[in-house]
């Protein structure tokens, strides 16, 4: 155990923090007993996905989409569900193909395909989500399921190092708008696949980055559907982007339009004429019959396709791990940390990163006035290159949603579900070696007095404004202490008896946080 505060050095504690498991930028609350009176302070879990913030955070996340990817894979019963449950991960529904997005007020096209799109045949419906079974010639049975990569195009030659062979000609702009609008032909290509496979497909999905920094899909599909089906939804998958045209600025430099207060709207910096606000600027589009979409976005032709058994649990755990491996990375950090990256790596990230930067992301993005286009809900204050969607930062270019997907109906569960599994096996494990496990819920917000107030009270704690907090030497050693003693307990626990679950969620559990 660690007890000499002052002689363990900053970055040495950090490490010892890291390697046991102890977030390394707890958020710091109050607690108080309104029963006793007792206040203290507690160290809440940042809960970060990114190694970069917080490694023993973003690997009990990793972690615990592991254990939820796995329960899911291989199922072969169905799951019921409450079809007016709103999906925490937004299992996408809709089926019309060239609806537009991302609008306060919907508008709905043509739902008439792209004549450069081949057509896909609509296929009866099953209601199931489990794979269909096939018959071996030894007379066993199997039910299989499919590992897939999907990439976007190709938007020109690039090296091993995944830098551009010839940056002027390299199509940037398309990468950053492919980039922006990734999750909905990811959407679509999910939709499409529905329908051609008869049933509904369950995925678990994870957006990462290939080496020349455009994102790319790994997903476990649950059941098998022919290769060249797979391939030919991929082909026929697009989606259009009904949006005014955003390739070419109006407006560069300094000159750019002002916000007129008694009007309430950006105006033109020269003549003074008021900006087409945002469904102006759509109605525009509609009343054009030669309009085109600002921007479509299609699948490459690379795909890759692997069938994958639920009882070869080598290959399982491999795909599942391999599906999981850069989620606590940034897209920036696939060439490495700073001192890895090469000079040409560092330009083709600058260049990616300009592009995203400046151009919209949503109907509210303040780019909008570079293109001489109001952002709907305009507001004083806005302008272009501040938005401040996380898609145009350094460390996502242009993927500012969820870089992990996952179907309504492949587990059941949220994620607070599977992380109270987990907790029940390490509960499991030191009852069966006569070890009572800390209440997890002895703090709970939820826990009232006789008269129905909430017995304990929690208030967020300032960090530069208040004298009595603990110092960071001491939350840190405190916290290691701590999972080092829970550590010991459950390795002794594991020894003692036989072990009900997956042994992995020890060390990930915290049962002092987690009623907050």
């Amino acid at each position: 155990m660690i007890s000499t505060l002052g002689q363990i050095a900053p970055d040495v504690l950090h490490e010892l923090a890291v390697r046991n498991g102890v977030c390394v930028r707890p958020v710091l609350s109050r607690m108080t007993d309104t029963t006793t009176g007792e206040q203290s302070v507690v160290p809440i879990p940042c809960g970060s996905t990114q190694h970069r913030q917080c490694p023993p955070c973003a690997d009990r996340a990793r972690k615990l989409r592991m254990q939820q990817c796995r329960e899911g894979w291989h199922r072969d019963d169905e799951i019921a569900t409450d079809e007016d449950q709103v999906n925490e991960l937004g299992d996408a529904t809709d089926d019309d193909e060239d609806q537009v997005d991302d609008e306060p007020a919907r508008r709905i096209r043509s739902t008439r395909r792209r004549q450069d799109a081949p057509d896909l045949p609509r296929v009866p419906m099953e209601n199931r989500t489990v794979g269909t079974t096939f018959t071996g010639s030894n007379g066993q049975t199997y039910r299989p399921s499919m590992f897939l990569t999907l990439t976007l195009p190709s938007y020109g030659k690039v090296g091993p190092d995944g830098t551009p062979a010839d940056s002027e000609s390299y199509d940037y702009h398309q990468a950053a708008m492919d980039a922006l609008h990734f999750p909905k032909i990811v959407d679509r290509f999910w939709q499409n696949l529905r329908r051609c496979a008869g049933y509904k497909v369950q995925y678990f999905a994870t957006v990462e980055a290939q080496r020349r920094l455009a994102p790319h899909l790994h997903a476990a599909v649950r059941g098998v559907i022919p290769r060249q089906t797979v391939k030919d939804v991929a082909a026929a998958t697009y989606h259009q982007l009904w949006w005014p045209q955003c390739s070419r600025p109006v407006y560069v430099g300094d000159e750019l339009p002002r916000w007129d207060e008694l009007a309430g709207r950006f105006l033109d910096p020269v003549n003074g004429a008021p900006l087409p606000t945002w469904d102006e600027a759509l109605d525009a589009i509609g009343d054009d019959p030669a309009a085109v979409p600002a921007h479509v976005v299609k699948l490459g032709t690379q795909l890759d396709y692997q069938g994958i058994l639920g009882t070869a649990d080598d290959k399982v755990g491999k795909a599942i791990g391999y599906l999981t491996k850069y989620l606590a990375k940034s897209i920036a950090d696939t060439y490495g940390d700073d001192d890895e990256i090469t000079t040409p790596q560092a330009i083709h990230l600058d260049r990616l990163h300009r592009e995203v930067r400046w151009l919209p992301c949503s109907p509210s993005c303040s780019n909008w006035l570079r293109f001489g286009v109001q952002p709907h809900g305009a507001e004083a204050g806005m302008r272009p290159g501040w938005c401040p969607s996380k898609a145009h930062d350094r460390h996502h270019l242009g993927l500012g949603g969820r870089r992990v997907l996952v179907s309504r109906q492949w587990t059941g569960k949220t994620l607070s579900d599977h992380r109270a599994d987990r907790a029940e096996v390490v509960r499991q494990t030191l009852a069966a070696a006569g070890v009572d496990m800390h209440d997890t819920n002895r703090y709970a917000t939820t826990e009232s007095l006789e008269d129905g107030t909430a017995r304990f009270i929690w208030e967020p704690v300032d960090r530069n404004n208040d004298d009595d907090l603990p110092t960071w030497h001491g939350l840190m050693t405190r916290g290691i202490n701590e999972r080092i003693r829970w550590r010991t307990d459950y390795e002794q626990a594991k020894r003692a008896g036989p072990n009900p679950g997956d042994t992995s969620s020890a060390t990930d559990h915290d049962p002092a946080t987690t009623a907050a």
